[in-house]
């Protein structure tokens, strides 16, 4: 648990960064660093109209509420599905990591996908307005996380991020300050789970919930099997728990990480898929920056294990794991306010090139 009261004895800076993220909610102040990393999860009781929860312990409730309680995720597939709860969660995170600290008059970066409408971006804009800030600046997710993992995004030389995140999965390839191509597909993080979810009841009859798909995922999620030196697969395992579909009954069934890889392949192709459809679009002579330097994944997919080895494969690039992938894209919104300036320039480009689409 982040001991706020530490963090914000002195606490005099108004500049934030925040990742309204599907998955997680983090938030980025400066001269502190990141100083909330929440799920996007809120309770509410529906009798009441009172929040009983937010982060940590509303996710805790998902699966084992009553009816009373309404335990939703706000953000759906990468954007706000329901405005007043992100704006009531918002609300509650920032006023926790400043101990319910009243601060007026704020800047505010916030990371969004490269394919919401300007509809979603001013929403987004809205309800971080209701939280006190008079600045707030909309930077797409892969420029954020680029920042965030130390790319060179205002050279003449190409970069090339994709961000895989809990609700979409940004490809972009950037240079000068701007996106010069990208492709944003809403299958990511939780689309990965729903697909173990559905492999265990096809292939093993087996009825699991999220949190168990979630777990699965990162203890065995691989894109592809390593080999031992006679040529075997490395074969680890697992113990699911969840109902037979047949009896009905409580069940623990052993899982291999191939089986998990077996029920990600349909994902992990998509995921390649968007790589190739970014590069296809760009110039050739940036397309060749990419080739000589390669790429980078940041967001918390991409530590699914032996992603960057199979990207690697289908594209002949090299391919990089961001040092801070979780974080890089609220890094990168809390690093673009060190720059006001540039920071205008890299939303006033996704401006422009939203209106161009």
């Amino acid at each position: 648990m982040f001991n706020f009261s530490k963090l914000f004895g002195g606490f005099n800076s108004k500049d934030m960064g925040i990742d309204l993220g599907t998955a997680n909610t983090l938030i980025y102040v400066k001269d502190n660093g990141i100083i909330l990393n929440e799920p996007s999860v809120i309770a509410v009781d529906s009798d009441l109209n009172k929040i009983l929860a937010v982060g940590k312990d509303a996710k805790e409730m998902i699966g084992k509420a009553p009816k009373n309680i309404n335990v939703v995720r706000p953000l759906q597939d990468g954007v706000i599905s329901d405005f007043d709860k992100t704006a009531d969660m918002l609300k509650a995170f920032i006023e926790r990591a400043l101990e319910n600290k009243k601060i007026r008059n704020f800047r505010a970066a916030v990371g969004v996908p490269t394919g919401v409408t300007e509809v979603e971006k001013r929403a987004v804009e809205e309800v971080v307005r209701s939280m006190g800030a008079t600045e707030v600046y909309i930077l797409e997710e892969p420029m954020a996380a680029a920042i965030g993992s130390g790319l060179p995004v205002d050279g003449t030389v190409g970069c090339m991020i994709a961000d895989i995140g809990g609700g979409t999965t940004d490809v972009a390839i950037i240079a000068l300050g701007g996106v010069v191509s990208s492709t944003s597909v809403r299958h990511a993080g939780d689309k990965f789970n729903e697909a173990i979810i559905q492999y265990m009841r096809k292939r093993h009859a087996l009825l699991i919930g999220n949190k168990t798909a979630e777990q699965l995922k990162i203890s065995l999620g691989c894109a592809c099997m390593d080999e031992d030196e006679f040529g075997n697969e490395i074969i680890k395992t697992m113990n699911a728990r969840g109902r037979d579909i047949i009896s009905g009954l409580p069940k623990t069934l052993e899982v291999t990480n191939k089986d998990i890889m077996i029920a990600l392949q349909e994902s992990m192709g998509m995921v390649v898929d968007a790589v190739k459809a970014t590069i296809e679009k760009a110039p050739p002579e940036i397309a060749a920056d990419i080739a000589e330097n390669g790429m980078m994944l940041s967001g918390g997919g991409a530590n699914i294990y032996n992603l960057d080895k199979l990207i690697e494969q289908k594209t002949n690039m090299k391919v990089t794991i961001s040092e801070n992938s979780y974080e890089a894209v609220a890094l990168g919104t809390g690093m673009g306010l060190q720059d006001i300036e540039k920071l205008k320039v890299y939303t006033r480009k996704a401006k422009r090139r939203g209106t161009e689409v």
